[in-house]
């Protein structure tokens, strides 16, 4: 099985700063490998919010995540200037692939490039819900082609 290689900056649509706290690294001195996920999910919900398809009190539906992964190529540090690169690879009746680059310190390759699905669900019952307009809107605006992969 041959290494992915890392993405570019080209290829993501949109990108949002995440902060990196002091207790993101591990005794290595790196990120730990588990906070990336953190990351991922905390650049995904700021669009959400910010753009209006979410309000984490509120709102009738709510994203879950259902598959996730992620690539490994450099590490992370404490006092990086860190960025999460995103673009939606697949937008289907209820759910979304988001992939998320993470780019420190301006660089041109990413650090870690991952994924993962959410499913709208229906915030009491859980139970999936078709993407409303507004989300639909956001999230084909993440495309790279613009139509929703």
């Amino acid at each position: 099985m041959s290494r992915p290689q890392p993405g570019r900056r080209g290829d993501y649509v949109r990108f949002e700063p995440v902060p990196m706290r002091w207790a993101d690294a591990d005794i290595y001195g790196h990120m730990n490998n588990a906070v990336h996920y953190y990351l991922f999910d905390t650049a995904v919900q700021a669009v959400l919010v910010r753009e209006g398809v979410l309000d984490l009190g509120a709102s009738e539906t709510v994203f879950l995540v259902v598959s996730s992964g992620c690539d490994y190529f450099g590490e992370v540090v404490f006092g990086d200037r860190v960025e999460a690169g995103l673009r939606v690879a697949r937008l289907g009746a209820s759910s979304v692939r988001y992939e998320i680059g993470i780019f420190r310190n301006g660089a041109d390759r990413a650090s870690a490039e991952g994924y993962f699905v959410h499913v709208n669900v229906g915030r009491e019952d859980r139970r999936p819900r078709p993407l409303s307009a507004k989300a639909r809107e956001v999230m084909q605006r993440l495309c790279l082609s613009g139509k929703g992969g």
